[in-house]
């Protein structure tokens, strides 16, 4: 995966900007439809110099800064995709291989000029889970469907519902309409407020073949809206199929959950 660039998205759920305070990062960004998301950002840049040139995904710990930051877990699923380029090294088509349960965790800090600059502070500031389901087809049909997301954060041997439990079909822009989307971005989005020109950044670490993309963080509950991560907390991201089990984290049976351990 460190060969691999990471890339999320911006907005693609109803009320998380609101929620998490960003929203007026992204007055003056301009949509086609008022449901879009509002871009894309970097968060790995493969052998960057820059800051996102760390890997800063663990599938067991979340470091919080060390400076004071307020951080929230992003609860969300990140999918696997073979990227096609043409000569020119335009973007012409992406391939949806796989997805899992992911914590694009941001600190909410002001005065930060980009996305990325919220997303990635030391080697263990993302979550990613270590089991994948294979995607049989990205479109209407398939097993997607029938998948869920949710969140949970353990404090002083109480869980809290952190994400609201969302069906992955929820989201905003999904399957080819996302994937034309996301082709349309990588290609065309410019530096421009809290974005970032993504085509240069494919320039720069060597048109990667494959891009992890976290397609965009559901609603939070009420916990999760009014509390922030705290050390010794345990963080849950669930991702579940409907057909046989539920968000409960003992008893879903399809499941994929990512477990980490707030220090």
């Amino acid at each position: 995966m460190r060969d691999i660039i990471g890339l999320g998205v911006a907005g693609n759920f109803a009320h998380h900007l609101e929620q998490a305070g960003e929203l007026k990062d992204f007055e003056n960004v301009v949509t086609k439809e008022e449901d879009e998301p509002k871009g894309i950002f970097p968060f790995y840049l493969p052998n960057s110099e820059s800051f996102l040139g760390l890997y800063p995904i663990s599938e067991r710990e979340l470091e919080l800064p060390t400076y004071e930051a307020n951080a929230q877990v992003e609860p969300e699923v990140v999918i696997l995709f073979d990227i096609e380029y043409n000569e020119a090294k335009n973007v012409v088509g992406l391939k949806a291989q796989k997805f899992t349960a992911f914590n694009d965790c941001t600190i909410r800090k002001e005065g930060a000029k980009k996305i990325s600059e919220k997303k990635s502070w030391c080697a263990n500031s993302k979550g990613m889970a270590s089991e994948w389901i294979t995607i049989d087809k990205f479109e209407e049909g398939g097993l997607m469907d029938n998948f869920h997301l949710c969140s949970f954060v353990r404090r002083d041997n109480i869980l809290y519902p952190y994400g609201v439990d969302a069906p992955l079909l929820g989201y905003s822009y999904f399957y080819k309409k996302l994937e034309n989307w996301l082709i349309e971005k990588m290609n065309k989005q410019r530096e421009f407020g809290p974005l970032e020109d993504i085509s240069e950044h494919l320039k720069a670490t060597n048109y990667p073949k494959q891009a992890l993309i976290s397609i965009g963080a559901t609603a939070y509950a009420e916990f999760g809206e009014k509390n922030y991560l705290q050390s010794g907390d345990e963080i849950f991201v669930v991702v579940y199929d409907t057909r046989k089990g539920s968000a409960d984290i003992e008893l879903a049976e399809e499941k994929v959950i990512l477990h980490q351990k707030v220090i």
